[in-house]
């Protein structure tokens, strides 16, 4: 028909538009994911806050780091530590699963689970997923009762994380201050395309040896010998087909448990005392396979002073305040708090749209705190916190004094059983970093957990 369209005929690749925008409106409707990550250098708490959450979650999930992250949970005046396994692998009506962004040590994983189960964890295999994608590797540090070649398959990364520490100190004086648990080196097997997955062991070991040029045959013949690949390989699953159903199949309540924190992240922390992973919110997108779009409700967990474990630049740090061995301690009387910037600065990449504020009860003989609210750089304000680390050296804090309660709070239960000037303090902090504060934690138990709103 000449000089007119046709009422079929549509512009070229039309249809693609809309196919295109149909995909992203059936992307949108999938489930979100609530996400715990950790705004300072770790050690805040998250534990906590992931097994208040996970009382009603269906899944709770590890998206990044390895066992160097540790998670405290009391429930029932009994205390778990975890290290691989995510915290909500306590709620018995929720399945866990540790993602391909994590790194693993598998004989450190049986280890963690047998020593919880003496504190009464059970059933823990028949409630745990393993990401078929998940990295291998192995810092020897643990009293395995397992036989000793189990530990010994990923020697290699132990050692060259020590070494790497030792030729640091002897060539610059200084070290990075990491756990010596092999997982830089895990991460950089990785990225240089050499590591051996989960997937791997499960499957044809001649064929990843040959791929690798032999280097690992020995070792791993062994460790399929002792059966070790028979045990994980009821709980391995394909991890991004996995979180494809568990988004887009029937609602549910998916949990992220963030490791370390948003100043050890290996982009935005203080680098290069950092771990070696994402720690903050965009971690939970490759470590799990989940789409920017399903990132829902991101919580910050942030103690109600700052401490932080190793080496690099901390501006309030106290020098002459006892801490325990390895810890810097951002805590004296007066105190000094987490500063304002430190906070600010996580938050703008997502470490948390409303806080949990742990760990008030620490401050409660203080009689005045004193709070972090600015760096200075020359004598004038700097609205950054310096990506690098001499810089950093050399900002001056300046502080504002608040008056502090010197009365037991570890009794609190409600906002109004607080004193009025720790409630000051609280509303202080939640006004300089401009995010809402939903929970105070006066405690370790579940219940010493009080929810503002």
């Amino acid at each position: 028909m000449s000089g007119t369209r046709a009422s079929n005929d549509r512009p070229p690749g039309a249809g693609g538009v809309k196919r295109g925008r149909l995909q992203q409106e059936a992307a949108a409707t999938g489930s979100r994911v609530t996400v715990v990550l950790g705004a300072q250098w770790g050690d805040e708490g998250k534990g906590k806050v992931v097994d208040l959450l996970a009382t009603d979650a269906d899944i709770v999930s590890r998206c990044q780091g390895g066992n160097n992250a540790g998670h405290t949970v009391v429930v029932d005046g009994k205390e778990y530590d975890f290290h691989l396994l995510p915290s909500g692998i306590i709620n018995t009506k929720a399945v866990s699963f540790i993602g391909n962004g994590v790194v693993i040590h598998l004989p450190g994983l049986f280890e963690e689970a047998e020593k919880n189960e003496k504190k009464g964890l059970k059933d823990w295999e028949k409630r745990l997923i393993i990401s078929d994608r998940a990295h291998l590797g192995d810092p020897n540090t643990c009293s395995s009762p397992f036989p000793k070649i189990w530990v010994r398959v990923f020697d290699f990364h132990q050692a060259v994380d020590g070494l790497q520490e030792v030729q640091r100190q002897v060539q610059e004086g200084k070290n990075i201050g990491t756990t010596k648990k092999g997982i830089g080196p895990t991460y950089s097997s990785k990225a240089a395309r050499t590591g051996l997955r989960i997937c791997d062991l499960l499957s044809d070991f001649d064929e990843f040896s040959a791929r690798t040029g032999g280097h690992s045959e020995g070792h791993l013949h062994r460790f399929k010998n002792l059966g070790f690949a028979e045990r994980i390989r009821p709980m391995v699953r394909d991890g991004v087909y996995f979180m494809y159903e568990a988004l887009h199949g029937a609602p549910k309540k998916i949990l992220v448990e963030g490791a370390n924190a948003a100043l050890l992240d290996i982009d935005f922390g203080t680098y290069p005392f950092v771990t070696s992973s994402n720690c903050t919110v965009g971690g939970v997108c490759t470590g799990l396979g989940i789409p920017p779009q399903n990132i829902g409700d991101v919580y910050g967990v942030v103690k109600a002073y700052t401490t932080r474990v190793g080496i690099g630049a901390f501006p309030t740090e106290q020098i002459n305040v006892s801490a325990q061995p390895g810890l810097r301690a951002g805590l004296q009387g007066p105190c000094s708090a987490a500063p304002a910037p430190q906070h600010r600065r996580a938050h703008s990449k997502r470490a948390g749209d409303q806080l949990a504020l742990t760990k008030l009860d620490i401050l409660d003989v203080l009689s005045e705190i004193k709070v972090g609210i600015a760096y200075k750089l020359n004598g004038k304000r700097i609205p950054y916190f310096p990506a690098n680390q001499e810089i950093l050296q050399k900002v001056e804090v300046e502080y504002e004094t608040l008056p502090g309660w010197n009365a037991d709070t570890t009794g609190a239960r409600k906002w109004e059983d607080l004193p009025p000037q720790a409630q000051n303090y609280v509303r202080f902090v939640e006004n300089h970093v401009g995010v809402a504060v939903k929970w105070v934690g006066v405690g370790k138990s579940r219940e010493s957990m009080i929810q503002l709103f």
